[in-house]
């Protein structure tokens, strides 16, 4: 669950830290005030775009920070396979700067927002109108259902997509073969790469020998001019190997009077023996530094060379290893028509084999989409919509003949969600019959559902209440709470009956004075809780009666949660 988040320099918000209940979580405020900022930053810690314009007026940098808790060893042996150390604890920070960068951080990891959302999708999961909008989408259905079912489904499309990708890949190779044109102009390539190859003969190394001499060569004068001063320097009239002899000569008279004379004789005889073994090195050097103009020419050209073949083909000492790989696609292409139907052969293999594991998965998917369908009607029903009918309809799977071309790595099945929301009316898709309000609650039937067979500890509910009021609204604000008992919730909301429900509530407010807006947000206590719930009523001018009605609504909603707390405990 998200303990804590806090927030600086997030549009209005230039400071703001907020502690959250493991239950029912409920913002609110008037209309403009800045309830979408705080969904920004929890957005902002799932892997949200950033846009510096999000970024308080004049301010260099702001970040958003949150604390997540959690028990669950399967989400720690996720994070500890990404490299994050976490043990209950995951502290999620974003700072964003005015020149649109970001910095992302999972206990103290920097990490990529594609590995953020990869993350986040473990723990949170935002329900708001993106979302309303993919579920209006067709080809987002089949995916809601593979969720729905699970495991099942998910070991099926893992199957199938590895036997589809062999399939691709056989299927390509025939096509390459079936075109004599082709297959020719390719055996030409093939052919040129290997001859170019081969009559390089690269060996090993030879690129960092060839460099070196022509630096070498480059820097000759240079080079024998040191190497002359030095060997003069040694060996030359007054060299210095005569003084090191003379001086160990002298000592030698002396060395049997002390220890200490004696080391120092052996000394100077080493260092004597180890400069004229230099000397002579250096001598050697020096019958090597004359180097030839076409000598040189000729390792340009040779580097030209190495250089050519290392764009063209990569990693020079890879270059034995690729030879081979095209010496066997040229094999293989000279076998012609015998290879093609070899591969045909095998491509209608896997071809059968793709079909059969389509139609298993359809099955599943058709037993699964049963149960959904089931499932989403009783929740309607909850929510004030029990004359609905749901169905996930399935276009028929193509026959066997006909199969090539009609599947992928997801299968064969066409399905599309229908509801009729009211008696009456035809079953029709989604897009082209739900309201706004039933848009809602539909979502919320999903998430319910989704909660009840695990998944992410934190819901997120921004504009739930869309198009709905009244008993509708507390049928809401009831499956709210019962979610709340098993997942944390967030709300957006601006319903009594929702607000009436929360554990945890914050109200947000604009304040100016007079130079600079800004957003706060303030905790509220119980009475805090039953102002806000007199005011979202919309009784106008607050009145004792009003009062009176939202005091009774929060002492209803505290009654239904003790209930269903109780429930929960008893079993049922």
């Amino acid at each position: 669950m998200l303990q804590r988040i806090a927030i600086r320099n997030l549009a209005l918000i230039r400071d703001a830290e907020l502690e959250f209940s493991d239950k029912l979580n409920v913002l609110s405020g008037e209309t403009g005030a800045g309830k979408s900022i705080i969904v920004d930053a929890l957005m902002l810690l799932m892997g949200g775009k950033y846009d510096k314009t999000m970024l308080s007026g004049g301010e260099d940098s702001g970040y958003v920070e949150g604390l997540f808790v959690f028990s669950s060893s399967e989400k720690t042996a996720f994070l500890g396979e990404l490299g994050i150390d976490a043990d209950e604890e995951m502290i999620v920070v974003r700072k964003f700067y005015a020149d649109g960068k970001n910095d992302i951080r999972i206990n103290g990891r920097s990490v990529t927002v594609k590995m953020l959302k990869s993350v986040m999708s473990r723990f949170v999961d935002i329900c708001g109108q993106n979302e309303y909008q993919v579920l209006g989408k067709k080809s987002e259905h089949l995916n809601i259902l593979d969720a729905y079912i699970g495991d099942p489904a998910a070991a099926l499309t893992a199957e199938l997509r590895e036997k589809c990708a062999e399939y691709d890949d056989v299927r390509a190779r025939a096509e390459a073969l079936g075109n004599a044109e082709q297959r020719l102009q390719r055996m030409d390539m093939l052919a040129y790469q290997i001859n170019e190859i081969e009559s390089a003969a690269v060996k090993r190394g030879e690129e960092e020998e060839l460099t070196e001499f022509r630096t070498r060569a480059m820097h000759g004068e240079k080079i024998k001019t040191a190497l002359e001063g030095a060997e003069d320097a040694l060996s030359g009239e007054g060299r210095a190997l005569d003084g090191l002899y003379e001086a160990s000569r002298m000592l030698s008279g002396i060395d049997k009077l002390s220890e200490s004379y004696a080391e120092l004789d052996r000394r100077l005889g080493d260092l004597a023996v180890e400069a004229e073994d230099i000397a002579g090195t250096l001598k050697d050097l020096l019958s090597e530094v004359d180097f030839d103009e076409h000598d040189l020419e000729e390792a340009e050209n040779r580097l030209a060379k190495l250089r050519s073949l290392k764009r063209k083909y990569g990693d020079l000492d890879a270059l034995p290893d690729k030879l081979e790989q095209l010496n066997s696609e040229y094999a293989l292409l000279s076998s012609g028509d015998e290879e093609y139907e070899r591969l045909k052969a095998e491509e209608e293999k896997l071809l059968g084999e793709c079909c059969k594991l389509c139609k298993k998965l359809s099955a599943v998917r058709r037993e699964g989409a049963k149960r959904l369908e089931k499932d989403v009607i009783s929740e309607l029903g909850d929510l004030g919509m029990a004359n609905s009918v749901f169905e996930v309809a399935f276009a028929p799977l193509p026959e066997r003949d006909e199969f090539e071309g009609n599947f992928g790595p997801r299968g064969a099945d066409d399905i599309e969600f229908l509801l009729s929301p009211n008696p009456g009316q035809p079953l029709l898709p989604l897009v082209k019959i739900i309201s706004g309000g039933e848009m809602s609650r539909f979502m919320l039937a999903l998430k319910v559902i989704a909660g009840r067979y695990g998944g992410v500890d934190t819901m997120i509910f921004d504009e739930i209440d869309t198009g709905i009021s009244g008993k509708t609204g507390l049928e809401v604000a009831e499956k709210l709470a019962d979610i709340s008992r098993r997942s944390q919730v967030f709300c957006v909301t601006h319903l009594a009956q929702i607000a009436s429900m929360a554990d945890c509530q914050y109200f947000i407010s604009k304040t100016t004075d007079g130079y600079t807006t800004s957003t706060a947000v303030r905790r509220l206590d119980r009475e805090g809780m039953i102002d806000e719930i007199t005011r979202l009523s919309g009784a106008g001018e607050v009145s004792a009666a009003a009062r009176r009605a939202a005091e009774e609504l929060k002492a209803w909603s505290d009654g239904f949660k003790r209930d269903i707390s109780q429930s929960d405990r008893s079993g049922n």
